[in-house]
This record gives C-alpha cells, sequence and structure tokens, in this order.
C-alpha cells in the first residue's frame, strides 16, 4: 500500500472541486486501501493455516475495475503459489458492486480503518 487514506482530506476534497469517483477520486483510494489490507490479511491467514513451509514473496500489480473507477491492485504473493485470493480471485479484473458498497457503508457507518482490517482477517478465516 502506497498511500495512506486520509479522512479528513476526503472531506475537503469535493469541496475543493475534486471528483468522488474516477481514478483520482477519493472513493477509489479508500476501495484500494481496503481492498489491499484485506488481500494481505487473506495471505496472512493463508501462511498460517499451511502445512508445509511458506512465506510472503512479494506482490503483482493489476488494474481492477469498481464501480468508483479503476484503480491499481497491489496483490500478494506466497513463495509457494498456493495462496489463492479470495477478495479477488487471479484473473479477476472487476470488484463486484456488492463489495464496493459493503466497504462503503462500513466506512460510513464510522467503523475504523483498524476495525476493517480486523474484520476482514475474520471473514476470511
Amino acid at each position: 500500500m502506497t498511500n495512506q487514506f486520509n479522512f479528513e482530506d476526503a472531506v475537503k476534497a469535493p469541496q475543493a472541486g475534486k471528483n468522488l469517483n474516477g481514478k483520482d477520486g477519493v472513493l477509489t483510494g479508500l476501495i484500494k486501501q481496503l481492498s489491499e489490507a484485506a488481500l494481505q490479511a487473506e495471505l496472512e491467514q493463508h501462511l498460517a493455516n499451511e502445512q508445509q513451509p511458506n512465506r510472503k514473496n512479494g506482490s503483482s500489480t493489476k488494474t481492477v475495475k469498481s464501480s468508483v473507477g479503476s484503480f491499481e491492485l497491489d496483490t500478494p504473493r506466497d513463495s509457494s503459489g498456493s495462496f489463492e485470493p479470495q477478495l479477488v480471485k487471479k484473473n479477476q479484473t472487476a470488484l463486484t458492486d456488492e463489495i464496493d458498497q459493503k466497504i462503503l457503508s462500513m466506512f460510513s457507518m464510522g467503523m475504523s480503518y483498524r476495525v476493517l482490517i480486523s474484520i476482514s482477517k475474520t471473514c476470511t478465516a
């Protein structure tokens, strides 16, 4: 993950004339950051449950389309190649509207980034 989502900047952005959607949209960064965090949580859970020795092995980047715009998603990898992400599967290039809406609704209900990551770890267990 490169840039942390800043809620204060996100609130000010529309007032400054920035878009909510699109490549540089406010919501696009939120979806990207939470998706990457959930994928990291999935990988950590996978590694914890592995019978054979395995470890993290960097990430690969792919362009993903969502209801709020396209973004570059860093997808983590494991050294044995046995990790099969569930949130954004291999070769998947679009997030479903359902995932977008769940992430945005949880954030709008006041859930912090840390709470959302905790939930994603629980869901992928």
